[in-house]
């Protein structure tokens, strides 16, 4: 039965990640094969946003989030401390209410008695934690931590697989932005060097001081001149 919940939940993550990938959809598919496969009650996700702050992203149910939510509020907790340290952390909370003297009383109110973080990093770039909770007591066993780690690096993988997409985008739209520019010069220059009556570089230098004069991008003040005559600078670089 465990070979199969494992194996649907690899499935999933994998289908997660070779659709239209949504972070927090896979990070509840995560969170709910955590609470299955590892026999925990409950889980969540915190992620670092671009600023370093922790955000709860994914949690089984409202008391985890709400609980997440408070470690994140306090800046202590098992989820906070394994961001922080990089390391797993797994505690009682009966016996932990020195080292969370807020945060593990709330636990233990809501019925949670032990707890185990797994930090999502992939070498030395942090990204969040994979906390879990337990109303017993028992602690995971090293199978079920072996596997806990497994989901935290899968987890952490899709995550700044997903970052490299969106920069690889990113740079290939900055790249078509500049080339598109470049023709935008291109045919300003032109424009320019025919108004008046200049050879195409003391065109382009007339453009780029008129740009700058009036504070307007390069390529902006390309797309002018191109579409207004008014738009035309005299020699010196002002608008005429």
């Amino acid at each position: 039965m465990k070979d199969r919940l494992l194996a649907q939940t690899f499935v999933q993550l994998a289908d997660t990640l070779a659709g239209n990938f949504d972070a927090v959809d896979f990070l509840h598919v995560v969170v709910s094969g955590s609470t299955g496969l590892l026999e925990t009650d409950a889980a969540g996700v915190v992620l670092a946003d671009a600023k370093g702050r922790l955000r709860v992203v994914a949690a089984s149910d409202e008391r985890a989030r709400l609980l997440e939510l408070l470690s994140l509020q306090l800046s202590e907790g098992v989820g906070f401390d394994a961001h922080v340290s990089g390391e797993l952390v797994s505690a009682d909370l009966a016996a932990s209410t020195e080292r969370w003297p807020a945060f593990a009383p709330s636990a233990l109110e809501i019925g949670y008695r032990s707890v185990c973080a797994f930090p999502l990093r992939m070498r030395d770039t942090p990204l969040g934690a994979l906390t879990v909770f337990r109303r017993s007591s028992v602690p995971l066993t090293p199978d079920q931590v072996v596997l806990g780690k497994a989901l935290a690096d899968v987890a952490a993988i899709g995550l700044l697989q997903q970052r490299a997409v969106r920069q690889a985008e990113l740079l290939a739209e900055q790249l078509q932005q500049a080339l598109d520019s470049r023709v935008l010069l291109e045919q300003a220059k032109g424009v320019l060097a025919e108004r008046l009556d200049l050879d195409v570089s003391e065109a382009f230098h007339v453009l780029r001081r008129a740009a700058r004069n009036s504070n307007t991008r390069l390529s902006d003040y390309a797309r002018m001149v191109i579409e207004s005559p008014r738009a035309s600078p005299g020699p010196e670089g002002h608008r005429r």
